[in-house]
């Protein structure tokens, strides 16, 4: 039976909807002790790199198999300062997995999927805009700095051993000689930018490449971006020349 509400405004509350900014975790495979070891991997060693963030759990990316325990996902999550709020289901299992798990479906998400981006002309460095950190001073070995939702411009030097991380872009109008990880968050479309492009590791979106592979002479110590390019055979690292 259809039930008519009266046209009075409640004086107690307003209930509307809401666009909340989450996290989403996109799980590939369903092997709990693999995930264990890869986030301890990538945050490890960084334990306050999330402050309790709210997180969505996406299984459509596992396809066909089976669905891990999301209630274990869920501690995982939790020992690294992530709190599982819901989960993006595409079949009866999954749903019933996350129903076992206390953790409510959130059907309808439209999350972003990697799609190898059309050629076209590599655009020079953004403007720096207001909301930025802006670090003016050498970054000494051990230091870290992080730019939590937003870009990240160093005006100085990054030297070898220190940190540079940044949920956008990073722009370092100096030599880069230590690490620098943009996207930090997952976001694909970041870009490292460098006025002397050497570093001891470069990562974007978690896609990363060391100093054991040498960059190509012509790259090496110049101005230089740092891009995410997704094909057929996986993410990769491409490094190109600014022009001047």
């Amino acid at each position: 039976m259809p039930v008519s509400l009266g046209g009075q405004a409640p004086a107690s509350f307003d209930l509307k909807s809401a666009h909340l900014p989450l996290l989403a975790l996109q799980l590939k495979s369903p092997d709990l002790e693999l995930l264990k070891r890869e986030l301890g991997e990538r945050y490890g060693d960084q334990p306050e790199f999330f402050d309790h963030d709210p997180l969505l759990i996406d299984l459509h990316g596992l396809g066909e198999a089976p669905p891990p325990d999301l209630a274990v996902v869920s501690q995982l999550l939790h020992s690294h300062r992530l709190r599982a709020v819901a989960v993006h289901a595409r079949d009866d299992a999954q749903r019933e997995a996350a129903q076992a798990a206390g953790l409510p479906i959130a059907d309808g998400v439209n999350l972003p999927r990697t799609e190898a981006p059309a050629a076209a002309p590599v655009p020079a460095p953004t403007p720096v805009t207001p909301s930025a950190l802006v670090i003016d001073k050498p970054l000494r070995s051990g230091q870290q700095v992080y730019a939590r939702g937003r870009d990240l411009v160093v005006l100085a030097q990054v030297n070898p051993g220190a940190e540079v991380i940044a949920d956008g872009h990073i722009h370092v109008y100096a030599p880069l000689r230590g690490k620098a990880m943009a996207g930090a968050r997952g976001n694909a479309d970041a870009r490292i930018f460098a006025l002397a492009m050497a570093p001891e590791l470069i990562s974007i979106a978690g896609i990363y490449r060391t100093s054991e592979v040498a960059l190509p002479a012509d790259l090496h110590g110049k101005a230089a971006q740092v891009r995410l390019l997704s094909t057929p055979d996986g993410d990769k690292l491409v490094i190109e020349a600014l022009s001047s």
